[in-house]
């Protein structure tokens, strides 16, 4: 009699990623999750959408990883078409350039477990600023202590929801602001951030592309609080006075940095007005830390 080998342990974790144009940085991402990760713990899923580059050939080249393919470069339809093939949970959605390990989402995925567990856990974040002109230092010092920064889901590159957490929406609809989307779906009781398990943000090379990149923010959290898309959801307002009340006045020793914070601000609220280029929605990422991503 055949003996019948026995089938592998169901994934503990998935994760989805969305990735356009990233052939410099996929590699590295995907090798970073798992080493270490034992056979079948994680399903990792990369949705390669619209893009010119070998994105999905370089992610092929990591064994264990499904790799889709979308010619629409849209970031939120890439993690719809992720989560249909996405079988278990907690759910991670993983940003294409943020490099984390295998012991980073097993410490998220504790988090969401048990009884009266939170549903959304995130990493806590470092900014890089390394090599960075001043006026981007000086930004990034201010922006970083907001406490709506702080406590917010968005910019760390990954969120891990439970499966009641995920339960929360039915599919990612099509806005810029992804993360202020999934921010808007829980209270601050049903989320917890881990302070130690980080990610590395990398900031903006250049002025000009922090503007740019604040620009685009803009737009999309304006748009999604134009139109919520998720009936009881309630989208984040950031307050105005946070920079002096929450960061300068308990800190005077950063009035100088936030006098660039307010000018940059206010110039990307001016950009912010002007009708962006044709496609600019699909992915309102900045491209130019991928050079000196590369590996």
């Amino acid at each position: 009699m055949s003996e019948t080998a026995p089938s592998s342990p169901p994934a503990r974790a998935s994760v989805v990623v969305a990735a356009h144009d990233e052939e410099q940085v996929i590699e590295r991402t995907l090798r970073a999750l798992l080493a270490g990760a034992d056979p079948g713990e994680l399903e990792v899923v990369v949705v390669a959408n619209g893009c010119t580059d070998r994105t999905a050939e370089r992610a092929r080249r990591i064994a264990g990883v499904t790799v889709l393919e979308s010619e629409r470069p849209s970031k939120t339809e890439a993690l719809r078409r992720g989560d249909r093939v996405a079988t278990a949970f907690p759910r991670i959605y993983l940003d294409a350039d943020i490099p984390t390990s295998v012991t980073a989402v097993r410490r998220l995925c504790a988090a969401l477990d048990g009884p009266g567990a939170p549903l959304v856990a995130v990493p806590s974040r470092r900014v890089d600023v390394t090599g960075r002109p001043w006026p981007v230092r000086a930004y990034t010092a201010v922006h970083r202590r907001l406490p709506v920064v702080e406590k917010g889901l968005f910019g760390r590159g990954m969120i891990a929801l439970s499966e009641a957490g995920r339960g929360r929406f039915t599919d990612f609809p099509d806005v810029v602001a992804d993360d202020l989307f999934l921010d808007s779906l829980f209270t601050d009781a049903e989320r917890v951030r881990l302070p130690d398990v980080a990610t590395t943000v990398e900031a903006p090379l250049r002025t000009g592309d922090l503007v740019r990149r604040l620009a685009r923010v803009r737009r999309g959290n304006a748009e999604l609080r134009r139109r919520p898309t998720t009936p009881g959801a309630v989208v984040r307002r950031s307050e105005r006075s946070a920079w002096l009340r929450d960061v300068v006045l308990p800190r005077p020793w950063l009035a100088p940095a936030a006098t660039v914070y307010v000018a940059l601000t206010g110039w990307a609220a001016l950009q912010a007005r002007r009708v962006p280029p044709a496609g600019a929605a699909a992915w309102g990422r900045d491209a130019s830390t991928r050079t000196g991503l590369a590996r």
